[in-house]
């Protein structure tokens, strides 16, 4: 299906603002995050800005955090530099293992304890002989050392698609390669360079592992466990008189859902890498949050006749304490899972028809239809949680059957599945696409000029690129001024102690480990302008200690400072300078046109009664919107990092884009569960009804699509505002089955979320 010309944008949109005729008021429950699409691209970014570090100048825990930090990056440095250059007296192999250790430990930011961290880094340390070597070769020619870096900066800056670690590790890796690829051009020293990289990587290794141990924050399997206990005590309590929720347990699973938000995870146990165990975990929290919220929205407008009901939640309530036993490393929960189909079918029996063939009236009135289709999204909802747990926690070896299409990964190899998000990310409008073309792009410039020109210490050159380039022009300008401040500052104190101190290598020595706690304490928490002028400070003390030094080593940092802060200033302006701001509003956009596409066909084909299952990836409609989501979670996780005053986001409308993601889950999620067989057939003024309903959600995506375009006619309009009912007419269709109910219900939580999207930012 075209994208919304193929809809008739003119007619459903007008379609969307006139009364609806025959749509009764459902019983659908408040909206939650649909498990049904890769909802791992990166995650929600926690990352404070330039704001954030501001908040916590003061803040002992932040000093006490960075301090331990320090202990160990310190230590590390100072260890295997003094062993090569004074125990061994081999200065290449000394630079290297202090430059390792600094890069890995200081400018990489790997979130996780310290046994996991070092566990990441014995993963990296073959490719850091690999960069250190090819660096090395390629170092024979600017042009050669220019095209390297293009290739090996761009792989290396994509690789964050990978998750949090990868993307943590990535800046250290681009130091580690940029070191060799400058002159001189000295392959004999290969030996000593690898020595020196394998050492310095080895004692962070130590140092990380064995000092200052950090607690261990709770697993992500933990968290999501809480809240299936929590789910199953609320499905529990819908099924005993008064068949509702107290207060308490309304609060518990609002907390609960709040607690899985990615936002609310810390990056070292938030599932967010392509492989089969990290999209389970993802899709087990989605479908936890969706069920909590679907047990939330159930009305207590039931008797103790129906039994189907009650035992689908007793069912559920069984499902919920065995999956979290599953997830505590226990048993799959296969049994339950059994009883919980089981129970599901017969309630879908008592009311699904009438199918082709076959004559029936209904058996109940409107409002229990209503309710039977909430209970059956609450067992949808319950069943996948079970599936994707026991696939996060057992993997292949998962006992509970794995649906087809929902779980498209659940059997796939692990080169394939960072192949699929590697795919998925490759173009100009993925954020992880930008980023590495411009960082790639501004380092080999800086290459090339510190080639060309012979430009001294070329290499601190290139490491001012590395940490100046910000994602927006305006927060790269506001970083480059504080840096070249700080470097100011930190060039005078350098000119200063260096004629003072002369060629006493001594003092320098002894000066080293001491400056680098200083740095590493201080530097992290009161920002960019400090951290650059006091590591101006610590590059002249290793140098110093490496050739005979002069004050000159203080103007030679200083504009090479410059030099780099002006490469990626200028690629800053020519590359997405808006960074995130506009490829969120893109992504959003589009993701609600493909949205409105399946929702008019999913609407269509239940009133007709003739859909087939849809399994994920298999319909075009499906796999552009699937798609679209993941792009736009990974341009919603670095929109969440860029400081809103410096990005602009504080004059742009007001816009929840939480609810535009899970408006895009839940299309996915609710379309392939409505066309799953068996598919009853809808009377005339039913299949009228439900037709005409798609075409107003699906309008009403439409008209906030436009809205969020950037590139449309009013891209600074603000999104309309959107009824949260669809109908203003509470006649209902004389011969409406539950299938016609529980798909008004999946369109009145869609039609919720779009209000919340106009809402301005909230929780949810």
């Amino acid at each position: 299906m075209a994208a919304s010309k193929g809809l008739g944008v003119g007619r459903i949109a007008a379609r969307s603002l006139a009364p609806a005729a025959a749509v009764g008021p459902s019983g659908g429950a408040r909206p939650g995050a649909g498990p049904g699409a890769d909802a791992v691209a990166g995650g929600v970014g926690d990352a404070e800005g330039v704001g954030g570090v501001v908040a916590r100048w003061w803040d002992p825990a932040a000093y006490a955090v960075s301090a331990r930090r320090a202990v160990r990056v310190s230590l590390a440095a100072a260890s295997g530099f003094y062993v090569f250059r004074y125990g061994l007296d081999r200065p290449v192999a000394a630079t290297y293992a202090l430059f390792a250790a600094i890069a890995l430990g200081g400018l990489s930011r790997i979130p996780g304890t310290g046994r996991q961290r070092a566990a990441v880094l014995l993963r990296a340390l073959p490719l850091c002989w690999v960069l250190v070597v090819v660096g090395t070769y390629l170092s024979v020619r600017t042009w050669s050392a220019a095209v390297g870096m293009l290739v090996v900066g761009f792989a290396l800056a994509f690789s964050a698609v990978g998750g949090p670690r990868a993307a943590g590790t990535a800046p250290g890796l681009q130091l580690l390669y940029i070191l060799p690829s400058f002159p001189p051009y000295d392959p004999a020293s290969l030996g000593e360079r690898l020595v020196g990289t394998s050492t310095g990587v080895a004692l962070l290794v130590a140092t990380e592992a064995l000092l200052l141990a950090e607690p261990n924050p709770p697993g992500y399997e933990e968290r999501a466990a809480r809240a299936v206990r929590v789910a199953a005590r609320c499905a529990r309590g819908l099924a005993a008189p008064p068949y509702t929720l107290t207060g308490e347990d309304r609060a518990a699973a609002q907390d609960a859902v709040q607690g899985l938000r990615p936002l609310h995870v810390p990056e070292a146990v938030r599932p967010a890498g392509p492989g089969r165990r990290e999209r389970a975990l993802a899709h087990t929290g989605l479908a936890t949050r969706t069920l909590l919220s679907r047990l939330a929205g159930l009305r207590p407008d039931r008797n103790a006749a129906d039994t189907e009901v009650t035992a689908v939640l007793r069912a559920v309530a069984e499902l919920g304490e065995a999956t979290a036993g599953c997830l505590g490393s226990g048993p799959s929960p296969l049994g339950p899972y059994q009883a919980l189909v089981g129970a599901r079918a017969r309630l879908s029996a008592v009311s699904a028809g009438p199918f082709p063939g076959t004559a029936w009236a209904p058996a109940f009135p409107a409002a229990v239809l209503r309710g039977h289709a909430a209970v059956l999204e609450v067992a949808d909802a319950a069943l996948a949680m079970g599936v994707a747990a026991d696939l996060a926690v057992h993997g292949r070896h998962a006992r509970v059957p794995v649906p087809p299409g929902r779980f498209w990964y659940a059997s796939m190899w692990a080169p394939l599945l960072w192949w699929h998000r590697l795919r998925g990310h490759a173009g100009r409008r993925s954020v992880f696409f930008q980023n590495a073309v411009r960082i790639a792009l501004a380092l080999t410039a800086a290459r090339l000029v510190a080639g060309v020109d012979t430009l001294p210490h070329g290499f601190w050159a290139m490491l001012a690129t590395l940490t100046l380039t910000r994602t927006t022009l305006d927060e790269t300008r506001h970083t480059v001024r504080l840096a070249l401040t700080g470097t100011l500052v930190g060039a005078l104190v350098t000119a200063g102690t260096l004629t003072l101190a002369g060629t006493d290598t001594r003092f320098y020595a002894v000066l080293l480990p001491l400056w680098m706690l200083i740095v590493f304490t201080v530097g992290p928490v009161r920002g960019v302008g400090w951290a650059q002028g006091m590591f101006t400070v610590l590059v002249a003390l290793v140098f110093a200690q490496l050739a005979p030094p002069t004050w000159h080593l203080a103007e030679v940092r200083m504009l090479d400072v410059l030099v780099g802060s002006a490469i990626g200033a200028v690629f800053g302006l020519l590359a997405w300078p808006r960074g995130a701001h506009d490829e969120l509003r893109y992504a959003a956009a589009e993701l609600l046109r493909r949205a409105a596409e399946i929702v008019v066909a999913t609407s269509a084909s239940a009133a007709r009664g003739t859909a087939a299952a849809l399994p994920l990836g298999a319909p075009p409609g499906h796999r552009s919107l699937h798609r679209s989501v993941i792009l736009a979670e990974s341009a919603y996780a670095q929109y969440q990092s860029e400081p809103a005053r410096l990005g602009g986001r504080a004059t742009s409308p007001a816009v929840d884009w939480q609810a535009t993601l899970m408006a895009g889950h839940h299309t996915l999620w609710g379309s392939q569960r409505l066309l799953e067989p068996p598919h009853a057939v809808l009377g005339p003024a039913a299949a009228e009804a439900l037709t005409g309903v798609g075409e107003r959600v699906a309008g009403r995506m439409l008209l906030v699509s436009a809205a969020l375009d950037p590139g449309g006619d009013t891209p600074t309009a603000p999104v309309p505002s959107i009824e949260m009912t669809l109908a203003e007419s509470t006649t209902e269709p004389t011969d409406a089955p539950r299938l016609y109910y529980a798909t008004v219900s999946w369109l009145e939580s869609l039609t919720a979320d779009l209000a919340r999207i106009g809402a301005g930012p909230g929780e949810e």
